[in-house]
């Protein structure tokens, strides 16, 4: 994303001791010693961790709650319409028209109740997304810096042995051991912290040096 990219020049002035330590001691002896650098990066703890992500995911819940809770007053509106409705002999005119009144806030319900969570599942798809993006281009950017040249996803859960689901995602890693040096994943939320804020504050992007 165009925005995301310039707010990585406006970031990058005092980045630079964000990374895990090792990676800076270690750099220019790796350079010169292995052709290729390898880094980790836990993005399931980031979206689950990061307060910033947390706060937008908190408000789709909050908005979420607060519909429900519209509905379940319709909804109880429509049980005492249809309460009255067995008061009333049906074929009358009276009857008729309540029923009608009935069946027409109940679609009405119904469209309003399937298009709220849509929207709200967009907006949940949409803080997921963009914040994607931002920890990608966090990644790009501390790897570029620190000279690494692959950085792969992994998860940091430790198996806990009395949860079966818990014990098969643990078994089912991909990486079975790295360096805690090689992790990426805490100067990527600092990324992340710098990058929300400066949205937050309504700040403009920083244009790319030359």
């Amino acid at each position: 994303m165009r925005t995301v990219r310039h707010q990585v020049y406006g970031i990058a002035i005092g980045l630079a001791a964000v990374l895990a330590p090792g990676l800076v001691a270690n750099q220019a002896q790796a350079q010169n010693t292995e052709p290729h650098r390898i880094a980790v990066v836990d993005v399931g703890y980031i979206f689950k961790s990061h307060t910033g992500i947390r706060t937008q995911v908190a408000k789709i819940e909050a908005d979420l709650k607060a519909f429900d809770a519209e509905l379940k007053d319709k909804r109880e509106q429509l049980r005492v319409m249809a309460a009255k409705l067995k008061d009333l002999s049906p074929g009358t005119p009276d009857y008729a028209a309540l029923e009608e009144q009935i069946t027409d806030m109940d679609a009405k319900l119904r469209l309003e109740m399937n298009r709220k969570r849509k929207e709200l599942a967009d907006a949940e798809a949409k803080i997921y997304f963009d914040n994607y993006q931002h920890i990608a281009e966090g990644v790009k950017f501390l790897a570029g810096h620190y000279k690494i040249n692959l950085v792969l996803r992994y998860n940091s859960e430790e198996m806990k042995e009395g949860e079966g689901q818990s014990v098969i995602r643990g078994v089912m890693k991909n990486i079975v051991y790295h360096d805690e040096q090689l992790d990426m994943t805490p100067g990527v939320m600092q990324y992340l912290d710098r990058v929300i804020k400066t949205q937050v504050a309504g700040k403009p992007a920083a244009t790319s040096p030359r």
